[in-house]
């Protein structure tokens, strides 16, 4: 499987984005995150481009937390898009970047006070409050600032999209925004209202992610504008802004085949038109937050094959030099992902193999798949991690986690420095009572 920029060049090898991945492996050292940016701008335009198309008013917002960095926000930008950010970390890393607050999305369902004060002072777009307690705490930051927060309110529609239950997050039963069929939303709708300092605009839901079926969404969508009617039978409020998350899939698996963008989207703006039309509701602006869908498949993973172990009769094993550190996925959820072996491209498949990580876990990547007979140092490339590899890599037995490069028109830049074994011990301190007990 060969995702956006990928062939196989004359030398027989990987190429993404006019760039060898044997060479990158060599220059830069593995692990190496590669990113594909005609990919990353492809996706974006295809995003902007869907929804423009096809409803009044819409803004298309990265969802940060798939993969973040200064470079990344700085493209986001570059073409249009909104940025989604859940934490004071993903919030600095976008100001850094100088992405427009009023285009900022912030999340988090426990936003801390310091994080929610840092988005006030910012100026940040919309604020998403995720609970009561949210909407009382935001209350009194925006009114010791003399400010007044724009908001939207997370509502739980109560869908069970078909994903792995830990990604499901529509759900009755998750710690996400407050419940319509619980009856905990409207009292939340109505707390917004009564509050001084807060500025409601419109509702926001997400149902899941990696999701490949479009029935949920023209379901939640439906679900969300007759949720705008009873608000508005209730209240008077009018809902100006309707933010539908995010959740498209991403191919993995050569078997895997999501919908497209303009499918996405076309699902998405028909069933809001047509709920509005019915409830005689103003068409709100129509958000949407795509994160996997655009950095998935941009990203690969480079590792060097170190040991190659035969058990006879059962499987053979080959240990690359990374592993759950750098992609936690298959141990958290069983994650399923397919490779390339960069340097035998164009050779043919004759074995298989369970590629295995170096942690001192079972820490597998890919169990049983077939490939060109591998050797010590080959270089292989796991496909598909752009998507939360970089974001929920760890520092587990002391590995430093790998750098990052963006590839395009055959240029190789570093957007992430690899750290170093000095970076592991810059935050250690050793208390002065054990300080010259070395060897004791």
């Amino acid at each position: 499987m060969l995702l956006g920029t990928q062939r196989i060049n004359s030398q027989g090898h990987l190429e993404v984005g006019g760039c060898d991945t044997v060479e990158l492996a060599q220059r830069f050292g593995t692990p190496l995150y590669v990113m594909d940016e005609a990919w990353l701008r492809g996706m974006c335009r295809a995003y902007r481009a869907a929804f423009e198309q096809r409803f009044r008013e819409s803004l298309v917002v990265f969802a940060g937390k798939a993969f973040l960095a200064l470079a990344m926000c700085r493209i986001a930008d570059e073409e249009g898009l909104g940025l989604d950010v859940s934490s004071a970390g993903e919030l600095h890393t976008g100001l850094r970047a100088h992405f427009p607050p009023p285009r900022i999305v912030m999340h988090g369902n426990n936003k801390s006070v310091a994080e929610m004060d840092m988005a006030l002072g910012a100026g940040v777009g919309r604020i998403v409050v995720d609970s009561e307690v949210e909407i009382e705490a935001l209350q009194r930051a925006a009114a010791e600032r003399r400010a007044v927060a724009d908001v939207l309110v997370r509502v739980t529609p109560g869908i069970e999209a078909h994903t792995h239950e830990y990604i499901q997050t529509g759900k009755i039963d998750t710690k996400f925004g407050l419940g319509i069929g619980t009856g905990q939303a409207l009292p939340a709708i109505e707390r917004v209202l009564a509050s001084p300092n807060l500025r409601l605009h419109g509702l926001h839901c997400h149902i899941g992610s990696q999701l490949f079926d479009l029935r949920p969404f023209d379901i939640a969508t439906r679900m969300m504008v007759d949720f705008m009617c009873d608000m508005r039978e209730a209240t008077g409020y009018v809902a100006r802004e309707l933010d539908l998350g995010g959740g498209l899939g991403a191919r993995y698996r050569a078997t895997d085949h999501p919908p497209s963008v303009e499918s996405y989207a076309e699902t998405i703006s028909r069933a809001l038109r047509e709920q509005c039309e019915r409830h005689a509701l103003p068409q709100p602006k129509l958000m949407a937050e795509p994160g996997r869908s655009i950095v998935g498949e941009a990203g690969l993973t480079l590792y060097t094959v170190g040991v190659i172990k035969d058990i006879p009769g059962v499987r053979t094993y080959a240990a690359v030099d990374g592993g759950m550190s750098d992609n936690p996925r298959p141990a958290l959820y069983g994650a399923e992902y397919e490779l390339v072996v960069a340097n035998k491209a164009a050779m043919p498949i004759n074995s298989r193999v369970t590629i295995s990580g170096k942690h001192c876990e079972t820490d597998t990547l890919i169990t049983d798949v077939q490939v060109p007979e591998l050797a010590v140092g080959d270089i292989v490339a796991v496909q598909t991690t752009g998507a939360y590899n970089h974001s929920m890599s760890s520092n587990y037995n002391r590995l430093p986690r790998p750098g990052v490069v963006l590839v395009h028109d055959g240029q190789a830049e570093v957007i992430v420095e690899r750290e170093t074994l000095d970076d592991l011990l810059r935050q250690d301190r050793v208390p002065p009572r054990l300080e010259g007990k070395q060897g004791s």
